[in-house]
């Protein structure tokens, strides 16, 4: 005899599995659309070879500087061109040897309110 509990259970399972499939798959395609995207501005800024760890840090704002580029927004804000001449400053000082990974990630790193 079966208990009514479990057999509901595994009877509701494969609905859950195939309501989050597509979802998933959107996810992983969307992902992996914009991983690519990332590796070609990071390719055409001459910052391929950098870690992974450094990449994380600089995202956004190589993200950012991808989107104005596209014409999608205009940023004139003085704190946006001071954050991406600290971004571009630091990776350099990486690149050229002048400071260890752990600091331009210090530096770069986006403190929290």
């Amino acid at each position: 005899m079966m208990n009514n509990a479990l057999t509901t259970f595994t009877q509701k399972q494969p609905a859950t599995t195939l309501f989050a499939l597509p979802i998933l798959k959107r996810i992983e395609r969307e992902s992996r659309q914009e991983y690519n995207e990332m590796q070609e501005a990071f390719e055409l800024m001459g910052w391929a070879a950098l870690p992974d760890a450094l990449k994380v840090e600089i995202h956004n704002d190589v993200r950012f500087m991808v989107e104005e580029l596209k014409g999608r927004f205009s940023s004139v804000d003085p704190f946006v061109k001071r954050r991406r001449q600290t971004v571009t400053y630091w990776v350099n000082c990486y690149q050229d040897g002048i400071c260890s990974l752990d600091a331009a990630i210090k530096a770069l790193k986006v403190k929290s309110l």
